[in-house]
């Protein structure tokens, strides 16, 4: 069990040295969005075990959530307006998931048991 989860966490470590290459690399020509670091947000809990995830942050505007798998495949899409979302048709393992709300974007790291 514990050599899942080594293997998992040397996973999503190449995985977000990928995105922050593919980040640097937009940044350079000029097409990487200007991005603003979330005042307030929570996504609890994690890890999930219950299929359900809130994620609160100061404004109540809509969240368009995007979730990958540790090889970066994107396996779950939703737009939210309310605290609440459904992840019951995903797995057990870990993943990232990315949020956007207007001009703010967060990406965290998203464990379901």
């Amino acid at each position: 069990m514990a050599k899942n989860y080594f293997y998992s966490t040397i996973l999503l470590l190449l995985f977000s040295l990928g995105l922050q290459a593919q980040e640097s690399k937009d940044a350079v020509f000029g097409s990487k969005l200007q991005e603003q670091p979330f005042e307030n947000l929570s996504i609890y809990p994690n890890p999930v075990t219950s299929g359900k995830l809130y994620i609160n942050s100061k404004t109540t505007a809509a969240k368009e959530i995007e979730i990958f798998d540790i090889l970066g495949k994107k396996v779950f899409q939703a737009t939210i307006t309310t605290k609440e979302l459904n992840i019951t048709a995903l797995t057990t393992g870990v993943y990232i998931i990315k949020i956007k709300e207007g001009e703010y974007r967060a990406t965290r790291k998203l464990v379901i048991k």
